[in-house]
């Protein structure tokens, strides 16, 4: 059976943790990470209601979109909402775990799953994501030596490429220095041009290993002053990244589009609201799971005849509109946008876990609005 701690790391593996955005709150808010887990529930809310369903259904764990507590508190007191929640589910002996911002732009994530549940294909990120690419190391040792310093290296954690370690290049020539009055050379002598064979030593490393690495080459190497190159290479795309953008199988209207849309999305009372021609044709899609004004111009910019999100406002909409050639804009309740992600969430974990956990999606709906006037 496994453990809080064992379905946190298949979590941590899908939606790192390390690409949350610096204001987030992503993580295990409450629970014991060595109490094993039979059941999960996974929901876009941590509410009252969920909390319910939880202790309903026998969860030992709730995995939940929206985080509990996005700011600071001092209190965890029954007495207010959110307190209430913790207590309801720490006298039940439910844990609690959020994947936010860590689970918007991955693929699984919010907005693939966004995509994949509308029924687009050949899905991309809309904004890419880039990794910072690995330093290159480069470093000159003496012949004799040229292993170990090597070895120190790769012990720090340089030479890994992939599935692949121990990883380097050497070629060997001819290095030449002068030691000067308060040197103390380990080869040669003060004032004295020394030639020595040498290997040059290549391999690369993670940007975040660059102290570490730098250390232990320093530490094995003879040389009173270390002659070493280190050179960032290039960025190159991470898979993720914020928003997708696909095509339809066939292209529709714009108000056909709308309702398949409307119709592929659980049931909510929010509305669904559309900018634009209603009988334009719609093929390219752009879209964002939650809010996401901030990626309008980009959708227009990619080609998108659409951009399908949530919590529009009205002025950025109607400037939108004004630019000739814009893209229709399609906003629909954020709940249910994000809703589309907790069953990919929930398939995945429990297939990476070998079918020891069972899995529940909930649907309550848990927008906070209840109705919408026509």
């Amino acid at each position: 059976m496994p453990t809080l701690l064992d379905v946190i790391a298949v979590l941590d593996q899908l939606y790192d943790p390390s690409w949350a955005d610096d204001w987030d709150a992503v993580g295990t808010v409450a629970g014991d990470p060595e109490a094993e887990v039979r059941t999960i529930l996974f929901a876009v809310d941590p509410v009252q209601a969920v909390a319910d369903e939880a202790v309903l259904v026998g969860a030992d764990l709730v995995v939940t979109h929206h985080p509990l507590y996005l700011k600071g508190t001092t209190s965890v007191a029954a007495t207010d909402p959110k307190g209430r929640v913790i207590h309801t589910l720490l006298s039940n002996g439910i844990a609690l775990h959020t994947c936010h911002t860590n689970a918007d732009s991955p693929p699984l994530g919010v907005s693939e799953s966004m995509a994949e549940a509308i029924g687009l294909r050949d899905i991309r990120p809309l904004d890419d994501d880039l990794d910072a690419g690995p330093d290159k190391w480069v470093v000159f040792a003496p012949v004799d030596v040229a292993d170990e310093v090597a070895t120190a290296m790769h012990d720090a954690g340089a030479g890994h490429i992939g599935d692949y370690d121990r990883a380097q290049f050497q070629s060997r020539g001819t290095g030449s220095f002068r030691p000067l009055d308060g040197a103390t050379p380990a080869i040669g002598e003060v004032g004295a041009v020394e030639y020595v064979d040498e290997i040059r030593i290549e391999m690369v490393a993670p940007r975040r290993l660059r102290d570490q690495v730098r250390r232990a080459m320093v530490r094995a190497h003879p040389y009173e002053e270390v002659a070493y190159d280190l050179i960032e290479t290039a960025a190159s795309p991470s898979g993720r990244g914020s928003g997708r953008i696909g095509v339809l199988d066939e292209p529709m209207s714009l108000w056909a589009f709308a309702e398949n849309v409307k119709a592929s999305l659980p049931h909510h009372s929010g509305a669904t609201r559309i900018a634009g021609e209603l009988d334009r044709e719609v093929r390219t899609v752009a879209l964002c799971g939650g809010s996401g004004d901030f990626l309008l111009a980009r959708a227009d910019a990619a080609g998108a005849d659409v951009y399908v999100t949530s919590d529009l406002r009205h002025h950025p909409v109607s400037e939108h509109r004004e630019r000739p050639g814009a893209c229709a804009v399609v906003d629909v309740p954020h709940w249910a946008a994000e809703w589309t992600w907790l069953p990919v969430a929930a398939r995945e974990v429990r297939a990476r876990l070998g079918g020891t956990v069972e899995t529940h999606v909930s649907t309550i709906v848990t927008d906070p609005w209840s109705a919408t006037l026509s």
